[in-house]
């Protein structure tokens, strides 16, 4: 079978490639391209995406035009066409086809003033349309399940079916940042109005909240507005709640939080620290803040680390070498944002650098970006490093016990986890060491607070503890 001339043609480019470029980089940013046509000199070629297309051209642009001259002739012309979506293997984390449905137009009751100034109100009906503000990319298609994350993903995948009619109302979704509150709650929304495209779903913020309600009663001097514009919402999604802080903005979303809950509208929440924190609130939407599920989202696991990092590389059309994923999800343990972040700063580096990504790269990059020390320390580790010191088993600091050398070890375990670990829970440090609710391990840090003021040769236990664990992590 003869072959098409277009095909011969790249063989050709290809086999004088080969005797420049090094095995490796020839077989992952040479071999992946693909032929498509040849017409008069201009040679068009297939190439997996964006990223690959800037890298290729950026580190191997002479050696591309002068091969192609050499096979084409001086009018040589290569034209890249990057590779749709739909001709790729299939990803394990596809991106959303595209923005979720659109919410449609609803009538909201609304009391416009007269002109003149005077005691009367005008009552009208305004036809508006509600921006959902949903970002498509944020599905559940896109969100790397893990022991992390199951039954906050699990309960987010059942609101979706029935909104408003399961028992997790509100979802009161908590964690430190990076580790996908953000993401999830978008996703239950997203696949509501896939599913339900006629509900109103919104998704806001705290502090977007707390500035609307001020714009509205500072400025419009119109607060019934406001209120009815939130009413009218079906499923309505507030990111980081812990930013309602204003007691005018607390007592509207109080009012809004009931009409919804009793209409049964879904409400889910996010916050940056479990409810029994939020010690800025009112005691009545606290308590509401706990009707529904509280579920706490965890730093992942290594699996689920290394999913995510596969996941966004054949998203990217980047193949990335074994190693270097696997030194990242080793090193890189306290969330998926720093993970990716440190993922695309790697490709980016290696593009302008001209150089193929290595584990030397990635640990110098891990380094720069996350600092070593923040990656590798875990309560485990602090437990293991108290243990030592005060000459301990671990099964004797999680004991049931009241001796008070093993009670203050587990308290100073508590209290390092707690100011050495960024945004690391009170529930997940009482989980780990001993099992112990939140309010155990706020009373042992309040404990050794003041035993260090008071007693100098407990201070020299914890500042000895704290320079080994920080020294021993740089």
């Amino acid at each position: 079978m003869i072959q098409e001339k277009h095909i011969e043609i790249w063989n050709d480019f290809l086999h004088i490639v080969e005797q420049i470029v090094e095995p490796r980089p020839f077989e992952t940013w040479f071999k992946r391209i693909k032929p498509v046509s040849l017409v008069d000199a201009r040679l068009t070629v297939e190439v997996p995406s964006q990223f690959f297309l800037e890298y290729l051209e950026s580190a191997y642009l002479d050696v591309i035009r002068t091969t192609l001259r050499r096979v084409i002739g001086a009018d040589a012309q290569l034209v890249y066409r990057v590779r749709p979506v739909e001709n790729t293997r299939p990803m394990t984390l596809p991106e959303s086809a595209g923005e979720p449905p659109a919410n449609r137009p609803v009538s909201i009751n609304t009391t416009q003033r007269a002109a003149a100034p005077g005691p009367f109100v005008i009552p009208g009906i305004q036809r508006i349309q509600i921006d959902s503000r949903l970002k498509g990319t944020y599905c559940f298609r896109n969100f790397i399940e893990g022991d992390c994350n199951k039954m906050a993903r699990t309960a987010g995948v059942n609101i979706a079916a029935a909104p408003g009619k399961t028992p997790f109302n509100p979802l009161f979704i908590f964690g430190g940042p990076g580790l996908g509150k953000t993401h999830l709650a978008q996703a239950v929304g997203i696949a509501v109005k896939e599913k339900y495209p006629d509900l109103q779903v919104l998704y806001f913020t705290g502090n977007e909240f707390k500035s609307r309600y001020s714009y509205a009663v500072q400025v419009r001097n119109n607060l019934a507005d406001f209120m009815a514009f939130f009413m009218k919402i079906d499923v309505l999604i507030v990111d980081d709640i812990q930013d309602l802080a204003s007691p005018g903005a607390q007592n509207a979303f109080f009012s809004i939080f009931n009409h919804l809950h009793q209409n049964g509208k879904q409400l889910i929440l996010t916050s940056d620290r479990p409810p029994v924190e939020l010690q800025s609130f009112e005691d009545r939407l606290y308590s509401r803040f706990k009707w529904g599920l509280s579920v706490e989202l965890f730093s992942p696991d290594y699996a689920t680390r290394l999913s995510m990092l596969r996941a966004r590389c054949e998203r990217e059309g980047v193949q990335m070498p074994d190693e270097v994923l696997e030194y990242l999800a080793a090193h890189i343990r306290t969330n998926f944002r720093e993970l990716e972040g440190t993922l695309v700063s790697l490709m980016a580096h290696s593009v302008v650098a001209h150089q193929e990504c290595t584990v030397e790269m990635a640990a110098r990059l891990t380094e720069k970006i996350v600092g070593e020390g923040r990656s590798s320390l875990s309560i485990d580790k602090i437990q293991r490093c108290v243990c030592d010191y005060f000459h301990l088993t671990r099964d004797a600091l999680v004991a049931t016990t009241r001796k008070r050398q093993i009670v203050q070890a587990r308290q100073i375990a508590m209290f390092l986890s707690r100011n050495l670990i960024p945004n690391c829970s009170l529930a997940t440090i009482g989980a780990e060491i001993g099992g112990k609710d939140h309010a155990t391990v706020l009373h042992a840090c309040t404990t050794v607070s003041d035993l260090m003021s008071t007693d100098r040769k407990f201070k020299k236990y914890v500042t000895d503890l704290e320079k080994m664990l920080t020294a021993g992590t740089r």
